[in-house]
């Protein structure tokens, strides 16, 4: 049984994040980027609703995000009841497959995951004013998308 998952994203800053991923065992730590993956964030919520969809299909789909210059790829799967989460950091924009390096690997319940990312999600949404997130991030905050995920999660 793996243990829970917790992610964190601060509140953004002069286009860039932090995020985190811990779950009691291994965990990863990294700056993002707000460009050129202009739509990260609600492509990771639009997955993550997909990932709790019993309607689809198992699958595996990849969420693209950069560091500058590092390059990274997030990797979900789904197989029943199960999801996975796997980080693949690249040196460059180039991606070269020979010099990846899988960063962090995580599976365990799809619900537990998506509410482990809904949460952080829900703390930057409400933090939003305070942090000045759209000026600070260069993009609006993914509302519809996030207000997806929770009705995902509610079913």
């Amino acid at each position: 049984m793996s243990a829970k998952l917790e992610v964190s994203f601060n509140s953004p800053q002069c286009g860039w994040m932090s995020i985190g991923f811990d779950d009691g065992i291994n965990e990863f730590h990294t700056t993002t980027a707000h460009a050129p993956h202009s739509n990260a964030l609600s492509e990771l919520l639009n997955i993550l609703v997909d990932v709790l969809d019993d309607n689809t299909e198992d699958f595996s789909r990849k969420l693209e995000w950069n560091r500058d210059p590092e390059e990274f790829d997030f990797i979900f799967g789904r197989r029943g009841a199960e999801a996975s989460i796997k980080i693949i950091e690249y040196p460059t924009g180039s991606r070269d497959q020979e010099k990846a390096e899988t960063v962090y690997v995580y599976s365990g319940d799809k619900k537990q995951i998506a509410q482990a990312f809904y949460k952080t999600f829900r703390q930057l949404y409400d933090e939003r004013n305070i942090d000045e997130f759209e000026q600070n991030w260069h993009q609006k905050f993914p509302v519809e998308e996030m207000n997806d995920l929770f009705k995902a999660l509610e079913k």
